[in-house]
């Protein structure tokens, strides 16, 4: 599932993927595949993403109620 809440959040802050991936400490790539839903974060660095962002956890990544499981 895309993360548009995060691509969306890093817009906001006028961040590249390429200057939050140098902020958190991954690849471009990496923030890349977590907008595009074909990569999980670990906790850490999803933390470091909030921070990086101004978000919360439940911002950028609880799936809430429209998630079917």
């Amino acid at each position: 599932m895309r993360n548009k809440r995060l691509r969306m959040a890093r817009v906001e802050k006028d961040l590249s993927q390429e200057q939050l991936a140098n902020i958190v400490g991954v690849s471009r790539q990496t923030i890349g595949l977590i907008e595009s839903g074909k990569y999980n974060p670990s906790l850490k660095l999803c933390i470091a993403i909030c921070k990086a962002t101004g978000k919360t956890l439940n911002d950028l990544f609880w799936e809430g109620e429209e998630c079917e499981y």
